[in-house]
This record gives C-alpha cells, sequence and structure tokens, in this order.
C-alpha cells in the first residue's frame, strides 16, 4: 500500500477522522509523533496498538470512510468516547473530508485550533495551547 500524495498537514489526518496535529501527544513533546499513517515514532501506546491502523492495513485502504463496513464498531465507539469527551466527532470529521477534500479540512482545523494569543496549536484532548497554555474553554 502506497501513501497518496499529500503535504505534511494532511498525513496528520488519522484513518478514524481524528486531525493528529491537535493531539496532546503532538502538542506538548519536543519529539511529536508523526501521525497514525506514518511509523511508530513517539506514538503513545494507545496509537501504536491501534486496531484501527492495523484494519486499514488489513483492507488495503487509507482512510476507514473507505470501508464498506464503515462505521464499524471499532468506529462507532471511538466516535462516542471522542464526543462525550471532546464534543468533537470523528464520522462528521470524515464525512467532511469525503465530501469537500482533506485540504479544505485541514484549513479549517487550523483556524479552530490556533491559539488566537499567541499562534500554538490548542489541543483537542484538553483546550490549552501548547505554547502559552491558554484555555479555550
Amino acid at each position: 500500500m502506497k501513501m497518496p500524495t499529500e503535504s505534511i498537514e494532511n498525513i496528520m489526518f488519522a484513518p478514524c477522522g481524528m486531525n493528529c496535529k491537535i493531539c496532546y501527544k503532538h502538542c506538548y513533546h519536543k519529539k511529536p509523533c508523526d501521525g497514525c499513517l506514518k511509523g511508530d515514532n513517539s506514538k503513545p501506546e494507545h496509537c501504536r496498538n491501534c486496531k484501527i491502523k492495523d484494519c486499514i492495513k488489513e483492507m488495503e485502504i487509507f482512510y476507514c470512510y473507505e470501508c464498506i463496513k464503515y462505521p464499524c464498531k471499532q468506529i462507532r465507539n471511538l466516535e462516542k468516547s471522542y464526543k462525550t469527551r471532546y464534543g468533537a466527532s470523528l464520522i462528521e470529521n470524515s464525512k467532511f473530508v469525503k465530501e469537500n477534500d482533506l485540504t479544505v479540512f485541514m484549513k479549517l482545523q487550523k483556524e479552530k485550533y490556533t491559539c488566537p494569543k499567541c499562534g500554538g496549536i490548542i489541543s483537542i484532548h484538553d483546550s490549552e495551547c501548547s505554547e502559552c497554555q491558554w484555555k479555550s474553554k
């Protein structure tokens, strides 16, 4: 399976619909992870052991929304968790990408998760800026 040609920003879109660029792991570490679609360098254990990542390799697709079983039980469980904990819908993210293009989605995400105070990245997990610790909520 060969990766589609994408920019650094776009490569941070995970198969499940998560923007890895706004993950706490990417935001707060001197050596951030490379996102789901690259190697396991600096990834948290739960990401290294992700069954969704393994599934897309097995299905020979890049994104879950390309699968005929979408949304599967794994995606529905992750969706429920992200909606409850962070007010975000991975299914809606994927739908937007499918209908409007990944570059458009990542541009909107950059606007939404850029700190108005210093320009740092606001983590989806704690709504805090990675640079100045400004809280958005």
